[in-house]
């Protein structure tokens, strides 16, 4: 039993404290927005970000192709920026780029060798707008080999340790529903970590866990990410907890903009109310069950442009934690304990 890393399995043990849901290498162009007032619209092709910009790509920053060319950083640059985490005491990143936003298995592998950060790769589909017609025509059970194939043999030797993050909807499109079916039948053939990201309503982690269930799928090592801004209340994170046994992941931390382009009927949590909403999951008996990350996903959130970048957790939330009321020793089970019994499987 090991953790599949772009540089090779790695004892469990050696996984240390781990962002459960990141980028390193994307393009996240296919989710460009309309800009919502007309006078906006010039910005949206400013091939920078200053401080002149930074207000209106912070408020609008699915409206600025620049923000949203992520794979256009150079290597150099993401190199220094996953230096930071380590550098703060971080030891791994589950990278989650899947079909359709452009994953790079030996891109990773370089940032990886560089800063002695254990990074997980993935496979599987994303959202089914990002994806190409070739792959929306693609039968269910060549997916699911497709998905075999990465986790077994690699591409050029760089073996995907986790399918997804496998993009969904609300309601999800056909390619989604066989996407997902897919990835979870892959997931039952090689009892491996699946992480998927849902639709944006309440509903959409229930629809997805159904389906999973549907096809054979370990729900237990299965991460349903996002919940942050797909559950809004305590409440209804105690609920989908008691409704599933799978992860529950927070991953938006570092983003404090209350209005959400995606959905504008979500009003977006700040990282206090993150923590509010994980404590009251710790409260009622989930704690062995929450993970944590940033998802960062545009160039805004980047220490290069004035974002948070990859160690906010470990250098602002975690002190955060621990002044309302989360022990160490609670934090450790999320950051270290909770990602090693996810991503440990035996890949044989």
């Amino acid at each position: 039993m090991s953790i599949e890393t772009v540089l090779g399995p790695i004892q469990p043990n050696k996984l240390g404290k781990t962002l459960t849901h990141e980028h390193i290498r994307m393009d996240y162009r296919c989710c460009f927005f309309k800009p919502p007032m007309e006078h906006h619209q010039p910005k949206t092709q400013e091939n920078f970000i200053k401080l002149e910009n930074l207000g209106f790509v912070r408020q609008y920053p699915y409206s600025h192709k620049f923000n949203l060319s992520f794979g256009d950083e150079t290597l150099s640059d993401m190199i220094e920026e996953v230096k930071i985490f380590k550098e703060m005491g971080g030891d791994s990143m589950v990278e989650v780029t899947t079909e359709g936003i452009d994953p790079d298995y030996e891109f990773l592998r370089e940032v990886s060798k560089a800063t002695g950060v254990n990074i997980v790769c993935s496979t599987g589909y994303y959202l089914g707008h990002s994806l190409t017609e070739q792959i929306k025509n693609t039968p269910l059970d060549e997916l699911v080999m497709n998905m075999v194939q990465d986790l077994t043999v690699g591409r050029n030797g760089i073996k995907a340790g986790v399918i997804g993050e496998v993009g969904c909807q609300y309601p999800m499109a056909d390619v989604e529903r066989k996407s997902l079916m897919a990835a979870g039948k892959a997931q039952a053939q090689m009892k491996c970590p699946l992480i998927i990201h849902p639709g944006r309503a309440e509903e959409a982690p229930y629809e997805i866990i159904d389906v999973l269930r549907e096809a054979g799928a370990d729900i237990s090592k299965t991460v349903m990410s996002h919940l942050d801004r797909t559950l809004n209340s305590k409440e209804s994170c105690l609920k989908f907890a008691a409704y599933s046994d799978c992860y529950l992941e927070f991953d938006l931390f570092g983003i404090e903009v209350s209005h959400y382009q995606a959905n504008e009927d979500i009003d977006f949590p700040s990282d206090c109310e993150r923590i509010q909403r994980i404590k009251a999951l710790i409260d009622g008996g989930y704690l062995d069950r929450v993970v944590i990350a940033h998802d960062i996903h545009t160039r805004h959130r980047l220490v290069k442009y004035g974002g948070h970048g990859y160690a906010h957790i470990l250098e602002s939330v975690i002190p955060k934690m621990l002044s309302r009321g989360i022990s160490q020793e609670s934090i450790d089970q999320i950051l270290i304990e909770n990602p090693k019994r996810w991503l440990t499987w035996s890949n044989e």
